[in-house]
């Protein structure tokens, strides 16, 4: 039986198009970098890792409880800096992204989980706006993946229906819910591999 043809692709950023923002990687690095404590960073952390990337709370919060609750040798400004510092592009996956924009066929958009001022910083400095048309981003919507409610809501404010979109991520449980939904899902590696599962979908730049 034939698929349907793909004609929404919905996109993680972190660990796709981009590093993480503030993944377990990117939180030891920035800890070692300051000399911070890692237990007692992570206590804090996972106890507002959810408001903090639903919105529900800011950057400066955020840093007021898991780090300058207590007096520090460095500055807020030094820390927020190194923290934007650790996004790096995933150039291969990124021109992909820009090339299927390009190529005007399919509806662009993120499904994604990420801060406010980490997402709207990273948006800004990869020019993310010229390759997406909608940011279903969970400091936006107040839901993160892995709840259905984040895909439910994409395909509702895109218009899409599930049989027609497809997911990128890297990270199996979010996969494993936008199958739940019935959107085909691609687990990324690289460009090259994204390229091909893509192709086998009947979707091509």
């Amino acid at each position: 039986m034939d698929l349907p043809a793909i004609k929404a692709i919905f996109w993680d950023v972190g660990g796709v198009l981009l590093t993480d923002a503030w993944d377990h990687t990117q939180r030891a690095d920035a800890l070692a970098h300051f000399g911070l404590d890692q237990t007692e960073f992570q206590q804090r952390h996972e106890m507002l890792v959810s408001s903090f990337e639903r919105g529900k709370i800011s950057l400066d919060e955020y840093l007021d409880r898991t780090v300058f609750y207590r007096e520090r040798s460095f500055t807020r400004e030094a820390f927020r800096d190194y923290m934007f510092s650790l996004s790096k592009p995933k150039a291969d996956v990124l021109a992909l992204a820009q090339q299927l924009t390009k190529c005007g066929k399919y509806f662009m958009s993120t499904i994604n989980n990420e801060s406010l001022e980490l997402n709207l910083y990273r948006i800004q400095t990869y020019a993310l706006r010229d390759i997406f048309s909608v940011f279903v981003s969970s400091c936006f919507v107040g839901l993160r993946k892995p709840e259905d409610g984040i895909y439910r809501l994409a395909l509702e404010l895109t218009q899409r229906a599930a049989e027609e979109s497809c997911f990128l991520d890297d990270r199996p449980l979010n996969l494993e819910a936008a199958t739940r939904l019935g959107i085909h899902a691609i687990a990324v590696q690289d460009g090259a591999q994204v390229s091909a599962e893509l192709g086998k979908l009947g979707v091509s730049v």
